[in-house]
């Protein structure tokens, strides 16, 4: 993939994952066995200490008491990776070297540093010093070396695997523990090997992902492996939160992430700020490992799902050719309850237990609250005939059992009577 850097005056495109652009270069086959080796050392960078914009965007912190993502294999198919660095020293598994065969060649050697910058995205640890971190830290990388190619002003220079021996190192990935497959390279040519290849590890409940490429001026030619069914095809956003210029456009381009400007490891102990939707791709895939290890059901493809479920809004829309789904956020691919129809369904809840003790103890109280309920009734209808013995019986046999409202009104009536018939003298 066509990535950047500044490095003494001179523009760097880091590997530029054309696999041979038309899918023709072949590497000459090395010595049997040769130790592998770097005819050219890696420059040596040093350590940046801001916190990248990409992890401040992220605020990927706020991640690390949920999930980082540990025990999850995330394949890094590119130029190797330097497990020497400080941020991914005890994160990288070895692996395997298609570019130089041999029993002591395990993928942990990157000539240009384009493997290790992609590794680093995903799972850099925290180290005093520097602000990278990785979005999945906790994240195991396997390395698969396939390309030390680079193009510089326009020029590619390096080796590169054939097509058909990129499609082994899928297969390969898939055979050995991948849950997530990362492809920051490109090819330009619909090759039947690397598409069944591809097929395989989908089959193999592999997460693939890989990036939409770098030619939008050259009229975005149909990049694969991205364009492929089921694949997530990763475009690059910069700061602003808009499409770099560079990052294809098409019905390819599922998701998009940050690409321009973004700070990586190098191999040694070092950094450099790189732009390539190679870089975008490793976001994604730090996401996906994040979810499989918080949500270890769903499927591959249950995965892809949340991640475009979740993505933040982007402006070209929803499903736009240009930022698909929208922004990766990784923190809501993790976290969020999406509907079902999305994901798998959580397993039911088992049964309670029941504790026969318990149960006995409980129907005894519910006993007990019922007989102090008759017998608190029973005291009340007591209570009730008692006063109507003592009281209202009396009374009404005095009245003669007339209404007692009719009493007082004849008793004030023959008062009257009396008054009158013999008025009160008038006091001197």
């Amino acid at each position: 993939m066509k990535g950047s850097r500044m490095r003494g005056g001179r523009t760097l495109f880091a590997i530029a994952g054309l696999l041979a652009a038309a899918a023709a270069t072949v590497a000459s086959p090395p010595p049997a066995y040769a130790a592998a080796s770097c005819a050219s050392p890696p420059e040596q960078t040093q350590p940046i200490r801001a916190v990248p914009w990409a992890q401040r965007w992220f605020a990927s912190d706020r991640l690390v008491p949920i999930t980082d993502g540990r025990g999850v294999v995330v394949a890094v198919i590119d130029s190797g990776v330097d497990a020497r660095h400080p941020q991914l020293r005890g994160r990288v598994l070895p692996g395997k070297d298609f570019l130089d065969p041999g029993p002591g060649n395990d993928g942990r050697l990157d000539c240009v540093g384009h493997g290790t910058a992609v590794a680093s995205i995903i799972a850099a640890t925290k180290t005093e010093g520097m602000g990278l971190r990785g979005i999945a830290p906790g994240a195991e990388i396997l390395p698969v070396r396939v390309s030390e190619q680079e193009v510089i002003n326009g020029e590619a220079s390096g080796r590169t695997v054939s097509p058909a021996r990129f499609a082994e190192a899928i297969r390969w990935a898939a055979d050995h523990g991948a849950d997530v497959l990362n492809l920051s390279v490109v090819l330009y040519e619909d090759v039947p090997a690397v598409r069944e290849a591809v097929r395989y590890a989908i089959a193999k409940d592999v997460v693939v992902v890989a990036a939409v490429g770098n030619l939008h001026q050259q009229r975005d030619p149909r990049p694969y492996p991205a364009a492929y069914d089921s694949v997530i095809g990763v475009g690059a956003i910069g700061q602003d939160g808009l499409r770099e210029e560079f990052s294809q456009v098409g019905s390819y381009v599922d998701i998009v992430a940050p690409g321009g400007g973004v700070t990586v490891a190098t191999p040694g102990r070092g950094h450099a700020i790189e732009s390539g939707t190679s870089y975008a791709a490793p976001f994604v895939s730090a996401a996906a490992a994040l979810i499989r290890r918080l949500h270890a059901g769903l499927s591959a493809a249950d995965v892809r799902r949340r991640l475009e479920a979740t993505a933040d809004p982007s402006p070209g829309g929803r499903d736009s050719a240009a930022y698909g789904a929208g922004v990766v956020d990784p923190y809501r691919a993790a976290v969020d309850l999406i509907g079902s129809s999305q994901v798998n369904r959580p397993a039911p809840l088992p049964p309670p237990r029941v504790d026969p003790a318990a149960a006995a103890a409980r129907a005894r109280s519910e006993r007990a609250r019922e007989r102090a309920l008759w017998f608190a009734l029973a005291g009340a209808a007591a209570a009730a005939l008692a006063t109507l013995g003592s009281v209202v019986l009396p009374s009404g046999v005095r009245r003669r059992w007339r209404p007692a409202t009719a009493g007082r009104a004849a008793a004030r009536r023959a008062a009257a009577h009396r008054t009158a018939a013999h008025p009160t003298s008038p006091r001197a």
